[in-house]
């Protein structure tokens, strides 16, 4: 991540540090996420509930993850990105203590829908600090620190549950204080979120929001950290035109589609086909999708565990890749992997055998390429959609209305994300995991063309320039190559 001899004009090592507070967050997005996966036979037995009870169960907390994203991007351009950030962090805490402590479906609802808030807010502020304080030339790689952190929480919170199954001999039996194990997996999130509490009181508020406050002299003092006096003056004055050069901004009939402008659609079909092509399924439902094909709790969940480690390496993947091919090539690319390996997956539990209970078992071999294609897909989304999807949405809007667009495509992105999450148990018992498959396949496939068709490549462009992006600029190819100085 070395910066070239022509980019050197800003403090590589304070962006790193402040970009790795914030994802902190992007890391209890991961571990809140993931946990709920070892405790579903907890939830089950404790509020004994159906398939439809642990489907809402299991994706109440994405209501609250909508609503978060929703009020976090316009609360953000009025309170400051920081605030918000502290404000997910004490969210964090409270559903990490409620959600092993409720007695019933209700409480634990409530607490998961607090959790969802934390989660949708920490979604959307934690990439758009971050675009607004790193530099272009390395604001992708920086960026894309978000989804490594969401992938390594969901693997610590797979390998907590497996480890804390694994101690008491099951979710359901009791480990320590006479409270069951799944519990226990709630309440380990309280350490990081602490964690992530202290951590935030620190670091700065973004820079383009006290511009857009008029605290001037507050954002040339973080700006000045970030990069010479000179060249902070030099950004303070590009911030200001960018935020008062309106006519440039007004909507024609070219930019603004039922009532919204072009790229905000455009937002919103990243966010929703980034769930459309079912990965959540795999992060919360992944033990009972590998118990539904023969393996064992225990198994099931070290399964998990491998899943979180293919992830995050896939994830650095994109982190080397994504500044040098740039965004648009690694969606089209992922989508055709993804497309791909979810169609073998569907057609080997096509082939599986039913036995008299009614559960699916696939043969040793169809077991094994089952496996091999839902890692490959795991290592195609995370290349290419886990991270360029929120990477984009932190960049891609203007500088004027950069939270609200976020806003707009995050709580869509959250609303799809729950439509996948609450309706996969019930496809799994009516249509089997073939057909669902084959449903979450086609997905991936249009979602190639929505790439190729809609989807301007923001690599090397400054955040100031993000106007470009209409759908009737002559400028909405990649920038040049070409040696620029670098600012933020």
């Amino acid at each position: 991540m070395r910066p070239d001899k022509h980019e050197q004009h800003y403090n590589l090592k304070f962006i790193i540090y402040i970009s790795v507070t914030a994802t902190i967050g992007g890391f209890l997005f991961g571990f809140d996420s993931g946990v709920i996966n070892g405790t579903i036979d907890g939830l089950q037995q404790a509020f004994q509930s159906n398939s439809v009870g642990t489907g809402f169960n299991v994706s109440s907390m994405l209501l609250g993850c909508a609503l978060g994203a929703l009020i976090a991007g316009y609360m953000a351009d009025e309170f400051g990105r920081k605030r918000m950030l502290i404000a997910t962090a004490v969210l964090f805490i409270l559903s990490a203590w409620g959600s092993g402590y409720a007695s019933n479906s209700t409480e634990f609802i409530i607490f998961r829908i607090i959790g969802g808030l934390a989660v949708g807010a920490a979604s959307v502020m934690a990439p758009a600090y971050i675009s607004e304080i790193a530099p272009a030339n390395i604001r992708g790689r920086l960026s894309s620190i978000q989804q490594v952190a969401i992938i390594f929480g969901l693997f610590c919170a797979f390998s907590s549950n497996y480890l804390l199954a694994k101690t008491a001999g099951s979710s359901l039996t009791i480990l320590w204080a006479e409270f069951e194990a799944w519990r226990w997996m709630f309440w380990i999130e309280l350490v990081p979120a602490v964690l992530f509490l202290l951590a935030l009181l620190p670091i700065p508020e973004s820079p383009r929001y006290l511009v857009a406050k008029g605290q001037l002299i507050e954002a040339e003092k973080v700006l000045t950290k970030i990069f010479d006096a000179d060249e902070a003056h030099d950004k303070i004055s590009q911030i200001k035109q960018s935020l008062t050069n309106t006519p440039h901004d007004k909507p024609t009939t070219k930019t603004k589609k039922l009532g919204l402008p072009a790229i905000v659609w455009v937002g919103i079909g990243l966010a929703t086909f980034q769930q459309l092509v079912g990965i959540n399924v795999v992060f919360y439902y992944g033990a009972v999708l590998w118990q539904a094909v023969g393996f064992s709790e225990s198994d099931a969940l070290f399964i998990n565990i491998i899943s979180g480690a293919v992830s995050v390496a896939a994830c650095f993947v994109a982190m080397l890749l994504i500044d040098r091919i740039g965004r648009k090539p690694l969606l089209w690319i992922g989508s055709a992997g993804m497309s791909l390996t979810l169609a073998i997956m569907s057609i080997c539990f096509a082939n599986g055998d039913i036995d008299a209970q009614g559960q699916l078992s696939l043969s040793d071999n169809l077991g094994i390429v089952a496996l091999v294609a839902a890692h490959a897909y795991l290592a195609f989304f995370n290349a290419s959609w886990g991270p360029v999807m929120w990477v984009m949405l932190g960049e891609m809007f203007s500088n004027r209305i950069r939270g609200s667009g976020l806003a707009i495509a995050g709580l869509c992105q959250w609303l799809a994300n729950f439509s996948i999450t609450i309706t996969f148990p019930v496809l799994l018992t009516s249509i089997g995991l073939a057909s669902t498959y084959s449903i979450y396949a086609a997905c991936a496939v249009i979602s190639i063309g929505f790439v190729v068709l809609f989807v301007k490549e923001t690599r090397n462009k400054e955040l100031e320039q993000m106007d470009e992006l209409r759908n009737d600029s002559p400028k909405n190819e990649p920038t040049s190559e070409a040696p620029q100085r670098a600012t933020a």
